[in-house]
């Protein structure tokens, strides 16, 4: 099993749901960015998706985009980012670490090298948000053939028809947008959640995470009675933009996360 595959039903027998916490490596710069992301996993992260620092996030709100203005500043980069990983698995080895992201930057650093280069880092999957299943062959194919999960996003706007093809090529988990927008944005509806968690189950048997638009420990534990992950990012990332040092923006996150962690791991009690 994969380390994704362990995680969630490590969690389905506790009867909870996963905190899935996503941070923009070398935000705000190269060892602050370590940091936090070697702490995450302690302070409650069940699974981390670690954002590859791109010049056009066409998906992301104001925080993240500003998040990658911050990391590409401090001349993050996806060797940097694979290196970061690397860092974080010399003492770390049972969280699993997702890559999110575009495929510019891969596609430039080069797809075999991407893949082989990752796999030995420690990654254990990628969400490429530009690339849809038509593209298979361009990147998804050959990581999963690597051992690399290939988490898709689905919308409000995938459609019953359109779905199984989204669904097909999908391996670790998926990653249901909650609301139709950028990252940041407001928040879906109880109801709205609760019919797209039931659709979703009726096309996959992969664990269903959550994310766009939660904010709140509270908010965290009425999705995580509903879906297998709770996806949180823009509110830990304006954690950072908010920090005036270095280690307030370390204490900002962390301390966030475990307020997150502690909502996801009670909503069920």
């Amino acid at each position: 099993m994969s380390r994704l595959q362990s995680r969630f039903a490590e969690l389905k027998e506790q009867n909870r749901a996963a905190l899935v916490t996503f941070v923009t490596a070398g935000d705000p710069h190269y060892d602050a960015s370590l940091a936090i992301l070697k702490g995450l996993p302690a302070a409650g992260a069940d699974v981390i998706e670690l954002g590859m620092p791109f010049t056009d996030p066409m998906a992301d709100g104001p925080a993240i985009q500003l998040a990658n203005i911050r990391a590409l500043e401090g001349k993050q980069n996806l060797a940097k980012t694979l290196q970061m990983v690397r860092e974080f698995r010399q003492g770390e080895q049972g969280t699993p670490l997702v890559l999110m992201g575009y495929f510019n930057p891969i596609h430039k650093y080069g797809v075999a090298r991407f893949i082989a280069d990752a796999k030995e880092a420690g990654v254990d999957g990628l969400i490429v948000v530009d690339l849809p299943p038509e593209h298979n062959a361009d990147l998804c194919d050959p990581a999963q053939a690597a051992g690399l999960d290939f988490i898709r996003l689905t919308t409000p706007t995938t459609d019953d028809a359109r779905l199984p093809k989204v669904l097909g090529g999908s391996s670790g988990f998926v990653y249901y947008v909650s609301v139709a927008g950028v990252t940041g944005a407001g928040s879906a509806t109880v109801e709205h959640v609760e019919q797209a968690v039931a659709r979703l189950r009726r096309h996959t048997d992969l664990p269903i995470s959550i994310g766009f638009g939660i904010r709140t420990p509270e908010h965290a534990a009425t999705i995580a009675r509903l879906a297998d992950g709770v996806v949180v990012g823009s509110a830990l990332i304006e954690r950072i933009a908010a920090a005036e040092t270095d280690q307030q923006a370390v204490d900002g996150v962390l301390g966030l996360c475990r307020q997150l962690a502690e909502g996801v791991r009670g909503a069920r009690c």
